[in-house]
């Protein structure tokens, strides 16, 4: 340090005041972090278990009046496809193509709701809203 330079005494050599802040100041304080903490461990332990309830969820999807259904899991897997034989038309492949599309969609439509329906309310808890 140079002669003249405050350091850390402050700009007129004198230390800078600290708050004070009374026991019971630090008491409050103290509690509304625990509770802060208890309430996100809460909300996390929410959260686990929507995750387990989405992934073990199984929702359908359809198309051409429910000529093509398919099945999927929470998890994005297809677990089947049930493909009435009315529409299978050697002739028409891409129409069955196309039925089969539609169906998917429908299913992960039906997926993004039910995962709406079941994290809505945390992220409502939470004061953060679900994307679109």
């Amino acid at each position: 340090m140079q002669p003249g330079d405050p350091g850390d005494l402050g700009a007129f050599g004198l230390q800078p005041q600290q708050p004070q802040i009374s026991p019971e100041q630090a008491m409050q304080g103290l509690a509304q972090l625990q509770a802060a903490l208890i309430q996100a461990h809460q909300m996390q332990h929410k959260l686990m278990e929507a995750q387990q309830q989405i992934a073990a969820t199984e929702v359908q999807g359809q198309a051409g009046g429910g000529m093509v259904v398919v099945a999927l899991n929470g998890s994005g897997e297809v677990l089947g496809i049930r493909i009435d034989p009315q529409v299978v038309d050697p002739g028409n492949v891409e129409n069955l193509q196309n039925l089969v599309v539609w169906a998917l969609r429908d299913a992960a439509e039906n997926m993004r709701e039910h995962v709406k329906a079941v994290l809505g309310p945390l992220a409502a808890e939470s004061g953060q809203p679900l994307p679109e």
